[in-house]
């Protein structure tokens, strides 16, 4: 179900959103309804990779960049 939403962009950026959506030749309304969307599933896959890194992590996986595991140490995590 899509519900109306009223927003405030600068000039410049409605200008560009106009541009856009002609380009794709869909509206304004739908430009934003999709790069909010886009953002929403990019968003949450990210933060389910951090979740995903932070359980890891809790198990005793210390990431240190100055310290880097060898290619048999990363494989041995795997098992």
């Amino acid at each position: 179900m899509t519900q109306n939403l009223t927003i405030t962009v600068e000039k410049e950026a409605l200008r560009w959103a106009k541009h856009r959506a002609a380009d794709l030749d869909t509206s304004v309304s739908r430009l934003v309804g999709d790069l909010l969307d886009r953002e929403m599933r990019t968003g949450n896959a990210s933060l389910q990779a951090f979740e995903r890194f932070l359980q890891h992590s809790n198990k005793g996986w210390k990431m240190d960049a100055g310290n880097p595991l060898t290619r048999e140490q990363a494989n041995e995590r795997e098992r």
